[in-house]
């Protein structure tokens, strides 16, 4: 597993405060592929722009 990439407290705070459920521990390495797999996708279409910054617009559908 890579480096975790989401603050597992917060995570686990969310989900119980707005479902009053409980959060296993394998939630985080998911969350975490998610993330590095977006940020991948953001790179790639920073990069088409020719642009060496990625923003928040390269994170939308």
């Amino acid at each position: 597993m890579s480096e975790v990439l989401v603050v597992a407290s917060k995570v686990k705070k969310l989900i119980k405060d707005k479902a009053g459920m409980n959060t296993s521990a394998s939630v985080m390495e998911a969350l975490t592929k998610i993330i590095e797999r977006e940020c991948l996708r953001a790179i790639e279409k920073a990069g088409a722009d020719k642009r060496k910054t990625v923003m928040d617009r390269d994170f939308e559908a």
